[in-house]
């Protein structure tokens, strides 16, 4: 008796389907527009399956289940939308499924700002406007560099309403932001009426050399454009706050002791409650040699009279005088004249500090 002989043949399915291929899900269902991402194709009867159209486009087949099961593709490129994907083999074309391509989403759009009406209002602010432009939601908005108080955007994203803050008189800039950009309105705002005069509460640090070049802040209100004198000395503005209440600055070089601290603006002038102490040794003064006279062989003995004398050293006509002492107080030298020359020489006074020239100078007789 001869033994049966089973034929399989690989092409049909172990779970025959009368009707051919039955497509029944994809997994994703969705992908990118530049293709290239495997799908997998679940069904009936896809065994043998030759070809698989994402709409009119054909994928790549990567594998195939053995049992008809499934297929697993690589999709094709694509615009953007839903197409039907398709299955093809020596049974007929399966029924459509349909994938998603989706598209890469579009940057955020920035706001614009075509206008703000009223466009002035008074120094004190409260003025309420509105901008009128695009994509307003979730905006915030400056004057003049201050954030003004934003009430409400309606829904279309075409008109922010707010209140202004205080500024200075003149024009001001108004800018739009929200995540998306920024967008500076047309003409500014305009604050109308008669300008602030300055305050000026503090200065940090109240102290420094002598020499100068100590950063400072003054604290204040109306500081925008001003101006800075230290002892009636320019000081170097570096710059203001935007809401004009800090002043940054560089002191000029000084005079050991307390200096006055004057804010200027064209609205008027402050000053700064206990001024500025530069630190450091004070320079000498010499305002008179007695006698004036002596003979050129020197050996004169004088007195210098003048403050911050102490540890001075002393040049008649360029050459060093005998320094005998110094009254505690450092407002008296005494000394001897060197030899010199017939006629007038320059007296000068050295401290550590600096020097002093004495007033009419010796004669050498």
């Amino acid at each position: 008796m001869a033994t049966p002989v089973l034929n399989f043949d690989q092409s049909r399915s172990l779970f025959p389907f009368p009707f051919g291929p039955l497509l029944l899900v994809l997994t994703p269902n969705s992908g990118p527009t530049t293709g290239g991402n495997p799908v997998q194709l679940f069904g009936v009867g896809l065994n043998g399956t030759t070809s698989v159209l994402f709409g009119t486009t054909p994928a790549t087949i990567i594998a195939a289940d053995p049992l008809g099961l499934t297929v697993t593709v690589l999709a094709p490129p694509h615009a953007p939308g839903v197409v039907p994907v398709t299955a093809t083999g020596s049974r007929g074309t399966s029924n459509p499924v349909s994938y998603i391509y989706v598209g890469p989403t579009p940057p955020p759009t920035p706001p614009t700002a075509a206008t703000i009406a009223p466009a002035t209002g008074p120094t004190a602010g409260g003025t309420t406007f509105v901008i009128t432009g695009t994509n307003l939601t979730g905006a915030t908005v400056t004057v003049g560099g201050v954030p003004a108080t934003v009430l409400g955007v309606d829904a279309t994203g075409t008109q922010l309403f707010g209140v202004t803050p205080a500024g200075v008189a003149g024009n001001a800039p108004v800018v739009v932001t929200t995540a998306s950009g920024t967008a500076t309105v047309p003409g500014g705002f305009t604050y109308t009426g008669a300008a602030v005069p300055p305050t000026a509460t503090t200065i940090v640090p109240a102290t420094g050399p002598v020499a100068g070049g100590t950063a400072f802040v003054i604290t204040g209100t109306n500081l925008t454009g001003a101006t800075v004198t230290v002892g009636g000395a320019p000081a170097t503005v570096l710059g203001v706050n935007a809401g004009g209440t800090q002043l940054f600055g560089v002191t000029p070089a000084g005079v050991a002791g307390n200096a006055a601290v004057v804010v200027t603006t064209p609205a008027g002038a402050a000053t700064v409650p206990g001024g500025f102490t530069y630190t450091g040794a004070l320079l000498p003064t010499a305002v008179s040699i007695v006698p004036a006279t002596g003979p050129v062989a020197g050996g004169g003995a004088f007195v210098i009279t003048g403050t911050n004398l102490t540890g001075a050293t002393v040049t008649v006509g360029g050459v060093p005088a005998t320094v005998l002492a110094i009254d505690p107080s450092g407002t008296q030298l005494f000394g001897v004249a060197p030899a010199g020359v017939l006629g007038n020489a320059a007296v000068v006074v050295t401290t550590p500090a600096g020097a002093a020239t004495v007033a009419g100078g010796y004669t050498f007789v």
